[in-house]
């Protein structure tokens, strides 16, 4: 477990990180205050307008550390999720970030995946598709609605989890989060 001080640090760390690349300047001097820097985990960055999704990009083993993870995965998730455009100035003040700590994936059957408790990944041949726990939540989605939203996330018909050959991976997710208002 991560503490929330410790929480509340690395989601200041992703909004500066993202402030200083809108005003054209290098990432933030990382935190200098001891923290957890396991590398089997994972960390992912969402950003928020309301309840729309704005950009979430991360990765599954932090091995520059957590919270270099964090500033440098803030970004990516600002302006390089392919999905979207770059973060503008004007929208960013409307802006809500999440970082999400993860536990290292286990592979898991589709009977034990439990929706809001596990994040999935899919895999099948070449494909991969990955959706954190507060997806499920956030969506409603029953368990097999919630692989089926995996299986199209990875390119793939919504039965891929039922396919031979699939493997699903099961992990938990310690996730931080900023008031709707935008602010840390």
């Amino acid at each position: 477990m991560i503490a929330s001080a410790y929480g509340r640090d690395l989601l200041r760390l992703a909004r500066s990180s993202i402030e200083r690349a809108l005003d054209g300047q290098p990432p933030p001097a990382l935190l200098e205050r001891p923290h957890p820097d396991d590398p089997s985990h994972g960390v992912f960055v969402t950003l928020k307008i309301g309840e729309d999704l704005r950009g979430c990009i991360g990765t599954l083993t932090a091995e520059e550390g957590i919270a270099k993870t964090v500033s440098r995965f803030a970004r990516e998730a600002a302006f390089r999720d392919p999905r979207f455009p770059p973060v503008t100035k004007e929208e960013w003040p409307s802006v809500s970030l999440e970082v999400s700590v993860l536990t290292p994936p286990r592979l898991i059957t589709a009977e034990e995946v439990e929706p809001g408790r596990h994040g999935i990944i899919l895999e099948l041949g070449a494909r991969r598709g990955l959706l954190l726990p507060q997806v499920a939540t956030e969506w409603g989605f029953s368990r097999e609605q919630f692989l089926g939203a995996v299986s199209q996330k990875a390119g793939l018909p919504d039965n891929a989890w039922k396919l031979p050959g699939a493997k699903i991976y099961g992990f938990e997710a310690e996730v931080f989060g900023e008031e709707e208002s935008g602010g840390a």
